[in-house]
């Protein structure tokens, strides 16, 4: 990589003005950023890439650009009257205390707690059948570094015994994990630290040792080697990680971008599900009370996505959408586990099955319009009970050992924050366990189920959630959200920024987009690959509905989404700039061409496709790539770009070519800024002292460019702009 030298600064008047509101002239100075010559050439076609020399992220002069792009929006962001406002009423409705479900490992009952503003949810432990208020400090994430920055990866997976546990964590956000194994009496450190191991679970074989899964990590500004054949490895305690056993994966056979292994509870049975993409797996299961035992193939073709519900003895349950694309479930023996030979117990319906497993049998939770319906079977297939939930919404979590006679099971939507119930198995009744006390009232808002009518004529639900009695007058702050990706479902669920947006008189609107998994396979089949284009036509289709119906217009619309959500915002902007006033895409996919090309990219193409598969292919992409697709003299929407300089996931330079284009060729009054978090990566294990400030940002920048001087809620109370 040469070293370009940056180029100079412009200066840009801004002037946002609306009929009601005067507001005074604000002058943004925009970083020019440096073009290049480079040019790709696909199928015959010549593709300019000015700003290439940004996918270093890791280089003197892009750390100089983040720099220079974060004083200009942070400098925009200073100017607006009711930040701070905004980020002392999240700081104030964050602050209640956050409990988890117990569980039980070994000789103790766990649970994750949060006393408010911590930055990262502490677990805690006591002895199973005491007082819980005798619970103390298990592992505490806030004390591994002073900034929050370091996180729990993930849980702690315990061994059989519960005397062991092994838990990742993850340094500046990064996908990159080190596993730690814990004596759980003394809570030392028992071993030499793991390195190096990305998108693992940790799964434990009896207290013998663990099961993990790695690439061969790239080396410094490295993007795209080696993430195309994960591997997975054998920790025997006691042994270094160097002697680790190579268990699948080592192979030109065995090469897939995604393998994971898991363990079965009676520790007879190691599962490995291999995909090369982020749907469609092969499975094979190995017996390991038989030493020297092979694998055993159950479906060695990626048309499904296929895995191990259970097992009774040799009899496994698999949950699958072979054949059945909201799935169903089926029983087989171990010893000739191929299709073939597969026996429905559950058959498939109508609607998208998400099974769990406990106390002895299984539970079904079906989405019905994205919201949860949960019914118990035993395991001869015969249907127990229709479970009775709290309410209309999001329940989960119905799942616990073989031996248990009771379970505990979360309930939220987007008004009712998440509360734990405690389930008697045998009795089927249910009865409030633990409720957050937080200084924000549900009855005062409402949430509606509507269904509109895309381009194509498909039927798409949306939730619409605001407060009661709100005027549709067209006038309404709305934020609209969207995902439509990777069989990935939006269901309701409480959010602390969403109900500060909401008191501000805002309006939060969910589609369940083409490309989700809302609908089963063919549902997230009509969204991806040549048919992406569905997904942001479901999206406008839900702009347009929100208009037409004066719940808002397209001077009071924001759009917001992240990762593909991302892609889903930036696409929509440039193909419709005119349909909203502010544009949000988080750590968006915007270059389309490319993508691929970068860690842990390659993976999404069962999504998307990519721009060397064909010509056909190629053109498509271009044809919505964000990065591809802004073009001079456009009046653009206000945008906030964010993203972090540390995503290994979706890596910055997307979003870090997509506002040089938007920078270069805007046209309008609009700002288009870019928000660049430090030390962090694509989102989870966050600090909550930063998503705070982001969401202060994002609300501020938002409900300024619609024109409010003052916050929304004075307003409404009188006090003029």
């Amino acid at each position: 990589m040469k070293n370009y030298i940056l180029g100079s600064l412009m200066a840009v008047s801004l002037i946002a003005c609306k009929e009601e509101i005067k507001k005074e002239t604000v002058t943004v100075t925009y970083h020019k950023t440096q073009k290049v010559d480079t040019i790709d050439t696909y199928f015959g076609t010549e593709v300019a890439d000015p700003y290439r020399w940004l996918e270093d992220d890791r280089s003197k002069e892009t750390m100089a650009w983040v720099k220079s792009q974060n004083e200009v929006t942070f400098g925009y962001l200073d100017n607006i009257p009711f930040r701070e406002e905004l980020k002392e009423r999240l700081s104030s409705l964050w602050n209640y205390e956050k409990v988890s479900a117990p569980f039980k490992e070994g000789e103790y009952t766990y649970f994750y707690k949060n006393d408010g503003l911590q930055n990262q949810s502490v677990i805690y432990r006591y002895k199973t059948g005491e007082d819980p208020s005798t619970a103390t400090i298990f592992i505490d994430p806030n004390t591994f570094s002073e900034d929050g920055t370091i996180s729990l990866g993930g849980g702690v997976s315990f061994s059989e015994d519960g005397k062991l546990g092994a838990y990742s964590i993850s340094e500046g956000g990064s996908d990159w994990r080190k596993v730690l194994v814990m004596n759980t009496e003394t809570k030392e450190i028992i071993e030499d630290t793991l390195m190096d191991i990305k998108f693992s679970g940790l799964s434990w074989k009896a207290n013998e040792g663990f099961y993990y899964s790695s690439y061969d990590k790239p080396k410094g500004s490295e993007l795209s080697a080696k993430t195309d054949q994960h591997k997975l490895y054998y920790h025997k305690l006691g042994t270094p990680q160097s002697s680790d056993e190579l268990i699948f994966g080592g192979t030109a056979a065995q090469k897939h971008r995604y393998v994971g292994g898991y363990v079965t509870e009676d520790n007879r049975y190691l599962l490995v599900s291999a995909s090369v993409s982020t749907s469609g797996n092969k499975l094979f299961i190995k017996d390991l009370t038989k030493p020297g035992s092979k694998f055993v193939t159950i479906l060695d073709h990626t048309d499904s996505d296929t895995g191990l519900l259970d097992n009774d003895g040799s009899t496994l349950f698999l949950v699958t959408n072979l054949n059945a694309p909201n799935r169903k479930i089926v029983k087989v023996d171990a010893s000739n586990p191929t299709p073939e030979n597969w026996v429905d117990l559950i058959p498939e319906t109508e609607n998208v099955l998400s099974p769990s497993t406990g106390g002895g049998y299984i539970f079904t939770e079906y989405m019905v319009d994205a919201v949860s319906k949960v019914l118990q079977y035993d395991y001869d297939g015969n249907l127990v009970r229709e479970i009775t939930l709290p309410g209309v919404g999001s329940a989960g979590g119905f799942g616990t050992k073989k031996e248990e006679t009771e379970l505990y099971y979360s309930f939220t939507n987007y008004t009712t924050p998440n509360s734990i119930y405690k389930y008697n198995i045998e009795k089927g009744t249910s009865e409030l366990y633990r409720k957050p006390e937080i200084d924000f009232n549900p009855e005062n808002y409402e949430s509606k189920q509507v269904f509109y009518t895309s381009k194509d004529g498909t039927k798409v639900p949306m939730i619409i959630t605001h407060k009661k009695g709100l005027e549709l007058n067209g006038k309404n702050p709305t934020i609209l959200y969207g995902y439509g990706g990777f069989n990935i479902s939006i269901t309701p669920s409480f959010s602390i920024p969403n109900a500060v947006w909401m008191e501000q008189g805002g309006i939060y609107a969910v589609p369940n987009l083409r490309g989700g998994g809302e609908y089963g396979k063919e549902w997230h089949k009509a969204g991806t690959k040549m048919k992406k284009q569905n997904v942001f036509d479901d999206f406008i289709a839900a702009a347009e509905y929100l208009i037409e119906n004066k719940y808002t217009s397209s001077d009071y619309l924001a759009i917001r989404g992240g990762s593909n959500g991302g892609l889903l915002v930036g696409a929509t902007m440039t193909q419709r700039p005119d349909l909203m006033k502010v544009a949000l895409p988080a750590v968006g996919v915007m270059d389309m061409l490319r993508y691929h090309t970068f860690t842990a990219g390659a993976g999404w193409a069962y999504d998307y496709g990519t721009s060397e598969d064909s010509k056909e292919m190629f053109e498509y992409l271009k044809g919505y790539s964000p990065v591809h697709n802004v073009v001079a003299g456009t009046e653009y929407p206000a945008t906030l770009v964010t993203t972090a300089d540390h995503d290994d996931r979706v890596v910055p330079a997307h979003s870090f070519k997509y506002i040089a284009e938007l920078q270069e060729k805007q046209a309008g009054p609009n700002p288009v800024l870019i928000r660049i978090e430090t030390d962090a990566g694509h989102g989870a294990g966050t600090p909550v002292t930063k998503t705070i400030e982001q969401f202060a940002d994002i609300f501020g920048f938002t409900l300024y460019n619609m024109g409010y001087e003052v916050l929304p809620e004075k307003v409404n109370e009188g006090v003029k702009q």
